[in-house]
Order: C-alpha cells, then structure tokens, then sequence
C-alpha cells in the first residue's frame, strides 16, 4: 500500500495514525464514539519507519512530526495533535454524554486529568526508552537498561495499587471507577510491557486483570486494529519466547545482570 500524500476526507475527523501505543489512543477512542454515538471518521496510515510523518504536508498538520493527530474537517480543518490533547479534544467535543469522560466541573475530571499526564509525561516516556534500550539498541547500555526498565517497573507498581482493592477501571468515583479515556491512554502500553522486560501477569496481576477487561471491549479491539494489530504485543513476544527459549534466556540475563551491576531493586509506593 502506497503512503498518504495528504489529506483525503472532506468532513468529519480524519485519523492520521501508526501501529504504536500512542496511535492506538486516538483510535481505540473513535471507536468507542462510534459505538456509542454513531460518529464516522476516517483513518490514513502513517508508517513512521518510512518517515512519512516528517513530509511537508504531515508537519503541516503536526509540526512535531510525529503521530497521531486528527483533523476535525467539520470545524474548518482544525488540527490536533498529541494524544493526550487528542483524547482531550474528542472527549469535549464529541462525548456530549460522558460516557468515556468526566465533566469539566467535576472532581473526577480533575482525577481524570492527573493520571492523563501521569501517562503522558511518565509511563509512555519512560516504557518507550525502556523497549529502545532493551530491546531495539545495538549497543546495550547495562545502566540505561536497569534504568528505564526499572523506572517502568515503578510505574506499574503505582498502577497496579491504584487497581487493588477492587477497581476496575483508572479513574472515576466509587469502589470499581469507570472506564474513561484514562485506560485508553494507558492500554496500548500495557499492551507490550514484555518488550520493555515487564511481565505483567507475574509482576503487576491487578494491571493484567485490567488489561484483559480492556481488550474484551469489541472497540478496543478494533480500534487496535487500526491500521495493524501491534506486532510486539505480550502474547507475540510469549509466542517468540516459547519458539526460541534460548534467545530469551540471553536477555533475561541481559536484565538480571544489568540490574545487578548497579544495585537496583524494584520499589514502588
């Protein structure tokens, strides 16, 4: 399939995106919308591999270059970009009843904010420098290694208190929360945590049981197949592991001795 060379919808939101977890986060939610309220859109996919997001007429679009982003066409061609203001934007605009969001008045929209930009600002960041590291880097670097994966394995721990007890969803008042577009900005994530040399069945079970919740939701699902489902899931790299048990072997020593050299032990509130 050849890439897009600029826009091609004429109204409504047009998804500009890749098979990421922050391009799933736009997507996953124009599902759940479409679901729920009827809302069409239209989806291009972006291959960040072949750089097809530093062309002139994606940079137009998002100077940063980089995915995802939408154009609402119904408000003049309007761009957003970042996923955080993505989901931001489509929540305000377009979730009229709240049901994946949180009043703007309301205490749980501010709760709702907080783990946003804990995502934004700490899981992705962080769980992305952990998957380059361990993972795609020629050089292996036992410092940032034991590093960015136990940052990552922090910021799980928060997630997996946050979900004892009970809860079922991020955010939201009472004893199970309310599945918002928190645990949109987060699934995708949890998705590949193997990658990052985080396994969250043996480590963080109350993020796996939420995580299994999530992908049951039919527009999680199909919003994770938008535009291919991630390669490097938690049951791919399973599936690797059981194929090749001696290769995965060599990078469990890789983290265990990483971690080793510099003292490292998991802590998390």
């Amino acid at each position: 399939m050849s890439e897009p060379t600029g826009l091609i919808a004429k109204s409504g939101i047009e998804l500009l995106t890749f098979s990421t977890p922050n391009g799933y986060k736009a997507a996953i939610f124009l599902e759940e919308l479409k679901e729920a309220y009827g809302l069409e859109y239209t989806w291009q996919s972006v291959n960040i591999a072949k750089n097809t997001q530093k062309e002139a007429w994606f940079t137009a679009i998002n100077p940063n270059g980089r995915i995802p982003a939408i154009v609402d066409h119904d408000r003049g061609g309007l761009a957003v970009f970042e996923g955080l203001a993505i989901l931001g934007y489509l929540a305000r605009t377009y979730d009229r009843e709240h049901r994946f969001s949180f009043p703007v008045d309301s205490d749980e929209h501010i709760e709702a904010e907080a783990w946003l930009a804990w995502q934004h600002g700490g899981l992705g960041p962080m769980q992305g420098q952990a998957n380059h590291f361990f993972r795609v880097a020629k050089e292996k670097i036992p410092y940032a290694i034991q590093r960015y994966v136990g940052e990552s394995e922090r910021l799980y721990g928060i997630l997996d208190k946050r979900l004892s007890g009970g809860r079922e969803y991020v955010a939201g008042r009472g004893p199970k929360g309310r599945y918002s577009i928190v645990d949109m900005s987060i699934v995708g994530w949890a998705n590949i945590t193997l990658i990052a040399g985080v396994d969250l069945a043996a480590q963080f079970p109350n993020v796996q049981a939420w995580l299994d919740r999530c992908r049951a939701r039919p527009a999680v699902r199909r919003g994770f197949a938008i535009p291919t489902e991630p390669s490097y899931s938690n049951e791919n790299v399973r599936k690797a592991v059981e194929s090749d048990p001696e290769k995965a072997e060599e990078s469990k020593k890789l983290l265990r001795e990483s971690k080793e050299k510099y003292g490292y032990k998991y802590s998390s509130p």
